[in-house]
This record gives C-alpha cells, structure tokens and sequence, in this order.
C-alpha cells in the first residue's frame, strides 16, 4: 500500500473545523455537560479530589488535627505539667453512661489505690459507690494561652475533686491524653516549618539547575548523590548531637527543624530539576527571555507555576517524613528535651521493655503519630491524582 506524501511546502491536511461556534449545540448540552465544559481547572481539579474519598477524610483529619494545636490549652482536660503523686501508673479509665441501670452521663468511676507487697506495683480498682461525673466548658487547671493570656477554662474536666485519666498517667502521675494535645502542637508544626525550609532549598537549587545547567547542575547533582547516599538516621543523629547541651529548649527544636530541612531537599530538588529541563525549551519561556526577563523572574513566575499542583502533593508526602525524623530522634534522647513536649518525647517513657508489660497504654502516643503520617499519604495521593484532570 502507498502513502502519497505531500509536495514540499504544500499546506498539511487538518480536520479542525474553520465553521462558527453554534450557541444552539451548547444549549442543546445537559446542565451537568454544560458546567464541566465551562468549568475551571482548579475546580476540576477539586471535584476529582472530592471522588477520593479517603484522601478527602485525610485532608478534613489533618485540618481538624492542626485546628487542635491552636486550642490545644483548651482542649486538654490538665495542664501539661499537673501532677498527681496518688495516681501515678494509673490505666487509663472507662467512660459510662448508665449507672446501676439509670442514665447519668457521661461520668467516671473514682479509683482504690492498694500497693502489691511482692511486686512493689500500684494497684487501681473502680469504686463503683463513687460516681463523677465529666464537667463540659468548666474550669480548671490554670494555663497561659501560647504563653501569653493567663486562663483555666476548658472543653472537659473531671469532676469536682474527682479524677479523670481517660488515656492513663506516667510516672510522675500526668495525665497522658493532655501531653499527647500538647505534643501535637510541636510534632505537627515542626513538619510544616521543616518542609518550608526544604521547599525554598529545593526550589532554588534544583530550579537553577535545570534552567542554567552547566557546571552548576554538573555540582549540584554530585552534592545531592552525596547526600542521599548517606544512612538518614546516622546522619540526624550526628548533626543533633553537635548541639551543645547548654543551648535552650527552644533553640534545640528550631536546630531540629532546620536539620531536618537541610537534609530533606534532595528528591525536590531533583523532581524541580528534571521539570525544569524540559519546560525551558517552550516558547513561552523564549518569549520571556526575550522581553528581558530575569532569571529569577522566569523560574518563579512562569516554570514553578506550570508544576505547582506536583510540587503540593510532594509536600504532604515529605511532611511526614519529618515527623517520623523527629519522633525518632527525640525517642533516641538527640533530639528535644523537656519541658518542651512532643510524641517523641512522650514515647521515650516506652523505652523499656518491662515498662511496655506493665503499662501498655505509655505507647498511646504511637497512634496519632500513625495516624498523621497514613493520612498524609492518603492525602497526597489524592492530590497528585487531582492534579491532572484531564486523565
């Protein structure tokens, strides 16, 4: 079979149609093919990302988990550093409703303390005579707002010269359900600080190095297998024991935060430079170097941009790596240090193998940390699902 080729500078065959656009065939279109065709991207992308039902749940745990943080002094039923000597290893306690067949409410049953002679270990059994019953927008244990407006006012409280340790105590008798509210304040936010450090790294360095090329992508990529080469938590663990200890607490966490930043722009900085390398090579991009636009201005304003909904989704699956980096450190005794608490910290009180016999419920502060990091997961497939809407 022969194909005839078309004569040299002859105008190629297209099946475009040149006729007018016909109003009637739009009208003739349902509601529903009608908003679709004239839709934006964005809101395409949206509905596509609302048909992912589980990263649609990720994404509403994650708001209501960091909208916690914000309020964590007024959710929590203690303040941070309550003790209670008398109620030290304590399991944690049953929610009831009904009591001897009548409905009370939401209340729980004060607790018997008696000491094991043999085992030297703390005994608790519910007092069924002793009823109390949960206090909602009550008063209690006096805290500072964000360290700034003094305050005791709470979502729960336990009863009125009653007790209430739904999540259990530590060894020094705190209430493990408030300290695993506070710890989320550090845990969370120091994943979205590191990711921010890692962002602008990544972006700069990996975008010049697609744009320039040259010796500098040439040293850049050199650096960067350098740096993936290395065992990740070794490296953590060496660059947070540099640290001196006399630094304060809030220092460290910021040490840590930067760390984990530094360390963590590698793979960005590869993705942004691999995109870059085959986006320079558009026409608007010659357009714009030819009205003078500068480097900077070309990268931020019209290449990041073209790949802004991947560089999203990248960001909610490298948050929680973070989050497992400072969890591991702090478990390991590198990274924060008391009085500043996170879900690491709170998980060094299960270091010890009898300690996970005896009083299972000190690893509750694994479950969020689980928790967290599956919906980020889920949350950012959804999102680099939804960022093409057109497949």
């Amino acid at each position: 079979m022969s194909v005839s080729l078309p004569k040299p500078g002859a105008p190629l065959e297209h099946y475009v149609s040149n006729a007018d656009f016909d109003p009637d065939q739009f009208e003739a279109m349902s509601a529903g093919q009608q908003r679709y065709y004239m839709a934006s991207q964005k809101k395409l992308m949206w509905w596509k990302f609302k048909r992912h039902k589980l990263a649609l749940a990720s994404g509403i745990f994650l708001l209501l988990a960091y909208g916690m943080i914000v309020i964590a002094e007024f959710l929590a039923p203690y303040e941070l550093h309550t003790r209670n000597v008398d109620y030290i290893h304590s399991p944690p306690q049953m929610i009831h409703l009904f009591d001897k067949g009548n409905f009370v409410g939401p209340f729980v049953y004060g607790r018997k303390m008696t000491l094991d002679i043999d085992t030297l270990r703390r005994i608790y059994t519910d007092n069924p005579s002793d009823v109390q019953p949960i206090r909602f927008f009550c008063r209690g244990d006096a805290y500072r707002f964000w360290g700034l407006v003094d305050s005791n006012f709470h979502l729960v409280c336990p009863a009125v010269g009653g007790q209430m340790y739904l999540l259990g105590t530590d060894r020094l008798g705190r209430d493990v359900l408030s300290r695993i509210i506070y710890g989320a304040r550090i845990s969370l936010t120091i994943g979205l600080i590191g990711i921010t450090i890692s962002f602008a790294l990544g972006i700069v360095i990996g975008g010049l190095a697609g744009y320039r090329g040259g010796l500098f992508d040439l040293l850049v990529q050199r650096v960067i297998e350098v740096l993936q080469s290395l065992p990740s938590l070794p490296l953590w663990m060496a660059l947070a024991a540099i640290m001196p200890v006399s630094w304060s607490p809030i220092i460290v966490y910021f040490g840590i935060t930067i760390i984990l930043g530094i360390l963590d722009w590698t793979g960005l900085a590869r993705a942004v430079r691999s995109k870059l390398l085959s986006l320079r090579e558009e026409d608007y991009v010659l357009a714009a170097q030819l009205m003078g636009a500068s480097t900077p201005r070309i990268i931020g304003r019209h290449l990041v941009p073209g790949f802004m909904s991947h560089l999203i989704a990248t960001a909610t699956i490298s948050v929680p790596s973070m989050i497992l980096g400072e969890t591991a450190l702090s478990f390991l005794g590198l990274g924060l240090r008391p009085p500043i608490t996170s879900w690491g910290i709170l998980l060094t009180e299960a270091k010890n193998v009898s300690v996970i016999a005896f009083y299972p419920w000190l690893l509750f502060p694994m479950i969020p940390v689980i928790l967290v990091i599956l919906a980020f997961n889920f949350l950012g497939d959804g999102l680099r699902d939804a960022a093409d809407p057109y497949k």
